[in-house]
């Protein structure tokens, strides 16, 4: 009697079409993991009415999600280095499904805050690891860079689409559908990684423990930090739980630094840091995630609020940043090309800014002044964050170029959280901080131009502070594509 061996999925392919079902997958995993950054962001003002919240509880919903799944992208890719990458990806989108689907139960800001949470932490178990193995399917660097220019432009596709597609869907359902319709996406994902991406094998992964310590550490910090601002508006800036979260902020930050520095298999090595490329690029791409979340979770505001306009119209109304996300591709590559890292960063980085000071004053003149700020942000945006992924990659040593991906959206994601919360808190500050529904009054609407004046302001002196540094320190290096090792 003969046994049949189930036909297992090959290690390589040979071509993008032979490797469909588990680009498809990976793609789809990135894709939901990307497009839940900013889902939200469209019903923030339908969420506001139906549970009741504040602006300083809704900056929280959008920021839980950015918080523990920027927090733990080094814990999980460390994890899935030990345990499995097709593992822990298996995990991560069965979760993230599950999760999706305990929407339906909540009933309070609360509720759905911490349900973001536990999102972001799913999430964090696919995104470096979805990235990781779409590289493994290829043995070509050819097969694998065309692999990844696919995974780039589903990734960035989800994150500015979130607005528009959750403005669709609430046209005709209620908000909570877009969490649930996760579940179908990561089912799919999870049978296409299933049948299509081979596991791995033994003499592949290590048996170094994980850094659980560091991994709690940096959440804390981050957490810590953030809840200062809010709690600053709420309790006052000289109240006890004020003070007591932001010394344990920084508390938390320098345990991080020194068990980061002392602990023998650490989540983050911080040897990398005396690289000024390594610095720079990474501070860099907080100023651009600080000034993407800022302004999309202002102008959600501005478009439903202050207009009035329905979720749908305020969805179609990110267009502009849309379209320019992908057309200016070839803007960042030749400036990058023409004249090196540092200056095609800088000019980046003085859009981001003179962007930033347009919408400061085009929010007072209409919609046409703050589109045509949107294109000038974007066309900042994507100049910066392709650079100075592409320069902290090169910059690592050649056994840390997967440490590096990480530390790239690891940066991203702890700028989405400070620029969601100093947008919040401000607004909350200078306008008000509970968002009354129905029509606005003169009087409220002009106090909220005022209040997004000088966000807006803030934030075009922050933003170009924190990415012109951080553009200073890189070099004079033309290349345009990543380490394909980056995985």
């Amino acid at each position: 009697m003969t046994t049949t061996t189930p036909l297992a999925p090959p290690r390589t392919y040979p071509s993008l079409r032979a490797a469909w079902i588990p680009l498809v997958a990976l793609c789809m995993a990135f894709f939901v993991e990307m497009v839940d950054n900013t889902l939200l962001t469209i019903a923030l003002p339908t969420i506001g009415r139906d549970l009741g919240s504040g602006t300083t509880a809704l900056q929280w919903v959008s920021g839980a999600y950015s918080l523990t799944f920027g927090g733990l992208l080094l814990t999980a890719g460390s994890a899935a280095d030990r345990l499995g990458r097709r593992r822990v990806l298996l995990v991560g989108l069965a979760a993230f499904g599950l999760i999706s689907l305990l929407v339906l139960g909540v009933g309070s800001t609360g509720e759905l805050i911490a349900l973001r949470a536990a999102l972001g932490l799913a999430a964090a178990a696919m995104a470096p690891i979805t990235n990781s193995l779409v590289f493994r399917l290829f043995d070509g660097q050819d097969l694998r860079m065309r692999a990844m220019t696919v995974m780039i432009v589903v990734g960035m596709s989800g994150f500015v689409l979130g607005p528009l597609l959750g403005g669709s869907v609430l046209a005709h359902v209620r908000w909570e559908w877009l969490l649930v319709v996760n579940a179908p996406i990561a089912l799919v994902a999870w049978i296409g990684v299933r049948l299509g991406v081979p596991a791995d094998r033994r003499e592949d992964l290590t048996r170094e423990p994980l850094d659980l310590p560091g991994a709690a550490l940096s959440i804390a910090a981050i957490g810590l930090f953030c809840y200062t601002l809010t709690s600053g508006v709420e309790h006052g800036w000289l109240s006890l739980s004020t003070v007591g979260s932001a010394l344990g902020a920084m508390l938390a930050a320098v345990a991080f630094v020194r068990h980061e520095r002392r602990t023998p298999q650490p989540m983050l090595d911080l040897s990398v840091f005396t690289s000024g490329t390594v610095r720079g690029a990474s501070v860099a791409q907080i100023g651009t995630s600080i000034a993407m979340a800022g302004v999309m979770f202002g102008l959600i505001l501005h478009f439903q609020y202050a207009y009035g306009w329905s979720p749908m119209r305020a969805g179609l109304a990110n267009l502009p940043l849309i379209v320019t996300m992908i057309a200016a591709t070839p803007v960042s590559e030749s400036l990058a090309k023409r004249y090196g890292h540092r200056v095609a960063c800088l000019v980046g980085a003085a859009l981001l800014a003179v962007a930033l000071a347009g919408l400061a004053w085009g929010v007072g003149h209409g919609y046409p002044a703050i589109a045509a700020s949107m294109v000038v942000l974007t066309v900042g945006l994507r100049t910066v964050m392709t650079i100075c992924a592409v320069a902290l990659v090169d910059a690592m040593p050649a056994n840390r170029t997967s440490l590096g991906a990480a530390l790239n959206d690891t940066a991203q994601e702890v700028g989405t959280s400070v620029g969601t919360a100093v947008v919040g808190t401000l607004i909350a500050l200078l306008v008000t901080q509970y968002l009354p529904a129905g029509t606005w009054s003169a009087e409220l609407v002009a106090r909220f131009f005022h209040g997004e004046r000088v966000t807006y302001a803030v934030l075009a002196v922050l933003v170009g502070l924190v990415a012109g540094w951080g553009a200073m320190t890189l070099t004079d290096s033309r290349s345009t594509e990543e380490h394909p090792e980056a995985a």
